[in-house]
Formats: C-alpha cells, sequence, structure tokens
C-alpha cells in the first residue's frame, strides 16, 4: 500500500540506470585509452623530429659564433624562464578574483608556449633519443656555449622570480594582517558599552 503523493520506482529502472552508468564509463575508459595512445604516439612523433629541428635553428642563429652562443642562451633562458613564471604567479594570485578562473586558465596557457623554447633545449640535454644526440652534436658545432648561457639564464631568471614572488607574498601577508587589525578596531569601537548594574535597594 503506498501512500498519497509517495512515487514509487519502478522495477525496471534500476537495472536500466546502471546499465547506462556501466555504459558511460565503459566510454570514458575507451576515450582515456585512446587520448593515451594518441599523447603517447605524438611524443614518439615529436621526440624524434623536435630536438633535432631545434638544434638546427638555434645553429642558424648562432652560426658557430662563441658570443652568439652566450647571447642567445642567456636571452632565451631569462625569457622563457621569467615569462612563464610570473604567468604562473599571476594565474595562482587572480583565481579567487572576479574572472580569476578564465584569466588563470589563460595565464597558464601562455606561460605553456612561452615556456617550450626551453623545454626544447631541455630535451636535446636530458633526451636519449637518436634525434636527441643529433641535436646535441649540432649544438657542440654551431652553437657553441649555448646550452651553458641558457642553463645561466634559468638559473637568474628563477633567482628573480623567486625574490619578487617573496616580496609580493610578503607584501600581501602584511595588508591582510593590516585589514584584520582595522576590522577589530572597528568591531570594538561601534560595540556598544555593556549597561550599568542597576543599583541594589536595600531594605532598612
Amino acid at each position: 500500500m503506498t501512500t498519497p503523493g509517495s512515487e514509487t520506482v519502478p522495477s525496471g529502472d534500476a537495472p536500466g540506470r546502471s546499465r547506462s552508468s556501466f555504459v558511460t564509463w565503459r566510454n570514458r575508459i575507451i576515450a582515456l585509452v585512446v587520448l593515451a595512445v594518441v599523447v603517447w604516439v605524438a611524443y614518439l612523433i615529436l621526440a624524434a623530429f623536435i630536438p633535432r629541428w631545434w638544434a638546427q635553428r638555434i645553429a642558424e642563429m648562432v652560426s658557430g659564433s662563441f658570443s652568439k652562443g652566450i647571447w642567445y642562451g642567456l636571452i632565451i633562458g631569462i625569457v622563457c624562464t621569467a615569462v612563464p613564471l610570473f604567468l604562473l604567479l599571476i594565474a595562482g594570485l587572480s583565481w579567487r578574483k572576479r574572472g580569476g578562473p578564465f584569466i588563470a586558465g589563460a595565464a597558464a596557457v601562455l606561460a605553456i608556449i612561452t615556456a617550450i623554447p626551453n623545454l626544447m633545449t631541455l630535451a636535446i640535454v636530458v633526451g636519449n633519443s637518436n634525434a636527441a644526440h643529433a641535436g646535441e652534436r649540432i649544438l657542440d658545432v654551431d652553437a657553441p656555449a649555448f646550452r651553458g648561457a641558457t642553463l645561466v639564464g634559468v638559473i637568474v631568471a628563477a633567482v628573480v622570480f623567486l625574490l619578487v614572488a617573496f616580496l609580493l607574498v610578503r607584501r600581501r601577508i602584511r595588508r591582510h594582517r593590516a585589514e584584520k587589525q582595522r576590522a577589530q578596531q572597528e568591531k570594538q569601537r561601534v560595540s556598544p558599552e555593556p549597561p550599568a548594574a542597576p543599583p541594589s535597594s536595600e531594605q532598612p
């Protein structure tokens, strides 16, 4: 017996929902597997192409000059490290503000894009593929001092970023403490005084 207003769920709906949930999860798993395979294949293709291509581009700019290798290495190392780090800092500071998620996402995408040159150089330095070894040989001959100067630029940019981030965080902490202290003072100023206790009347 059912009470008025109560709804009865047909017995056939539960198996239907469970099957629909199974199909949904099966499709998600298949999509994730396909995405993982595509990413892996893309990585293999890029790993066989990018290091040699990037080394050839650097070699064309440096043209075997030691001074140009230092100059281009410092510029790429500093710019392609400092800009992504500061963009990520902007993303973190603006996340909770109005429109913050959009700004943070855009900043993160730009950070990845601007870090690509350093990532390609890193692929040559730490890579074990034939393309990475070929890129190392190209840089050794046609771009001397480029990798070392890039490393110096990365370190300089990281130190500057840490200093600026420390100053910004300390400033925000001090501002937060000052606002909190000001709010407490305002609260104490506007809080009403407790009423005075009425005089006690003593019977003679």
